[in-house]
């Protein structure tokens, strides 16, 4: 079949399967996932070149992994880096640990078998969890955050539990030369990227911006964006450890925003490949005979995943609430599972039969993620109130050493202090209103402490860390979190404590605004929405209007229903 065929093939498969995933309002990634069974070779087998469609796929994988690196900050990253340094190893020891005894006294596998089991599943999807943490608007999450640095590590430790899988098969003679030789390699790479970051990456890149091209900016962001991560996987390391890496100096550098800004389109473009490649992999007719094994291999990852990760985020300081979000976002099998359970087979270490189960369970896993993340949004705050209610569930509202019980009061309460949550702060410093700060990153309320500050440590929706509040007393309550469900989630428990309490609340996207309406909230503010006031004002003001007529202008636009009431979709 003619290449650019199969590519339109793909291309309009995703389309349609993202229409109806769209419209029976599922994340559209299910869609692309379904199709992808459809028209691959075990099926319709309506495009064939599998080479082809690899290709792709692997470009959309770095791609993504350079955007991020893009979005993400080093300081964001750092937030969360005790969980996601010393909690991802955890969680992958942990999780290789129980699935190798799962496989070998459940299941009654050999214990090689139970043994590369045990390796795959301790990874996770970094591509569907980046996908669908993009679709639900909670890249910026707290959840999404930690999520993220603990897939970064896992994408790390590919090349040594590689290295462990040809172990096992015999092919590594001398284990401490391979993993000296490994380290070295990571060290060289992250080297190789800082010194470029800092003195070749902005001189080359202003050399092409002076030139004021955009298909050559294009160019060059692809060029080191997909050079990076060829040059890492010619050391043996991950496609997606040096696209990220890239992503991440370059986001240091003036050009970062137009790079994300160009690079976006072909990012979403070969993403979608991705998800129907590995739709493609899966085979209806072995999923139909081996039903009752995939099903039990499904639960015995979603038990084994979901435990570990709730209890490390749990561990490490962070709300129920937030472990639960992590853990089942997390529950999925990797995509470089499949490249490990190959290795396996191409070893001698399991059997077609076996890597075949692999990977149907893994497939499934990520079909799964999505709706069980959208289950999970609906129910956990249904359950935890119901049981709150009944004075079944007690979230610790303080776990700290330092921490003090006495009531925090303020007249202002602020529920969460990323960047808006602390300019609020300063601003109210400044006019000298009493506040309190409700925070769930323990690293923060230490700081606050620290600076004397009023604050509560816990999750803000939960009912019993708002009772730490005594909102009776409070004006106004500003919610400031950028994760949609958190806002709804401790706008609707707020409003249980104080139904005239006054809400600011953060939202992004026409849906949330309206169900924020629905429940009282008045005052919502879109950072979209303000920052675009802003351009305007500014626009205008360099076009020599006068001040009373762009004061005018903006009133104008501020009762423009369409626009104040959010209507578009676009999210952050």
């Amino acid at each position: 079949m003619d290449p650019v065929i199969g590519i339109a093939i793909l291309l309009a498969a995703a389309l349609v399967g993202g229409m109806i995933a769209h419209r029976l309002n599922q994340p559209v990634i299910l869609g692309y996932l379904v199709v992808g069974v459809a028209v691959g070779p075990y099926a319709l087998s309506l495009v064939d070149d599998l080479e082809l469609i690899e290709a792709a796929a692997t470009m959309g994988v770095a791609l993504l992994m350079l955007t991020l690196g893009l979005e993400i900050s080093i300081g964001q990253l750092k937030q969360v880096g005790k969980v996601g340094l010393w909690g991802g190893i955890i969680q992958i020891l942990v999780t290789f640990a129980l699935g190798l005894l799962a496989g070998f006294l459940l299941f009654k596998w050999p214990l090689v078998q139970a043994f590369l089991f045990g390796l795959v599943i301790s990874l996770s999807s970094t591509m569907v969890c980046l996908k669908v943490l993009m679709e639900r608007g909670e890249l910026d999450s707290v959840h999404g955050q930690i999520m993220i640095s603990i897939l970064i590590l896992q994408d790390i430790s590919v090349v040594l539990i590689a290295v462990l899988i040809h172990l096992l098969g015999g092919s590594v003679e001398n284990l401490p030369l391979t993993l000296a030789s490994t380290a070295g390699a990571i060290a060289l790479s992250v080297g190789i990227a800082i010194v470029s970051g800092l003195w070749v990456l902005p001189w080359l890149m202003g050399r092409v911006g002076g030139i004021r091209s955009r298909e050559l900016f294009l160019l060059i962001v692809l060029v080191l964006g997909l050079g990076t991560a060829l040059a890492t996987q010619i050391f043996g390391l991950s496609v997606i450890f040096g696209a990220f890496i890239v992503g991440l100096v370059l986001r240091e550098t003036r050009f970062a925003h137009q790079a994300l800004a160009e690079i976006t389109p072909l990012r979403d473009i070969f993403a979608t490949l991705f998800f129907v490649s590995l739709g493609m992999l899966l085979s209806p007719r072995f999923v139909l005979e081996n039903w009752g094994a995939i099903a039990a291999t499904v639960a015995l990852i979603f038990l084994i995943k979901t435990l570990v990760v709730f209890g490390v985020v749990y561990f490490f300081g962070y709300s129920r609430r937030i472990a639960v979000f992590t853990s089942v976002g997390l529950f999925q099998v990797g995509e470089f599972s499949f490249i490990l359970a190959q290795t396996g087979v191409n070893e001698g270490i399991i059997t077609d039969q076996f890597y075949s189960l692999v990977l149907a369970s893994a497939i499934v896993s990520m079909i799964l993620t999505p709706l069980l993340m959208d289950l999970v949004s609906w129910l956990y705050p249904r359950l935890t109130q119901a049981l709150a209610g009944g004075e079944i569930i007690i979230e610790d509202a303080e776990t700290l050493p330092s921490a003090k019980p006495a009531q925090a009061v303020g007249s202002v309460v602020i529920a969460g202090y990323g960047r808006v949550g602390q300019n609020i702060a300063k601003g109210l410093q400044d006019a000298r209103v009493p506040f309190t700060v409700i925070e769930i990153d323990p690293e923060r309320i230490f700081d606050l402490r620290c600076e004397q500050v009023s604050c509560v440590y816990g999750d803000a929706s939960n009912i019993h860390v708002l009772s730490r509040v005594d909102l009776a007393k409070a004006k106004v309550l500003v919610v400031t979190f950028p994760d949609p469900q958190a806002v709804v989630t401790t706008v609707t428990t707020a409003l249980k404590k104080n139904p005239k309490l006054k809400i600011v609340a953060r939202v992004h996207r026409a849906r949330d605004a309206e169900l924020l309406k629905s429940l009282g909230v008045t005052e919502l503010v879109s950072p979209e929405y303000v920052a675009s006031l802003e351009f305007l004002d500014r626009v205008l003001s360099l076009s020599g209007w006068k001040e009373a007529k762009i004061e005018h202008t903006l009133d104008e636009v501020r009762q423009d229903k369409e626009i104040a009431e959010f209507s578009s979709e676009e999210e952050v």
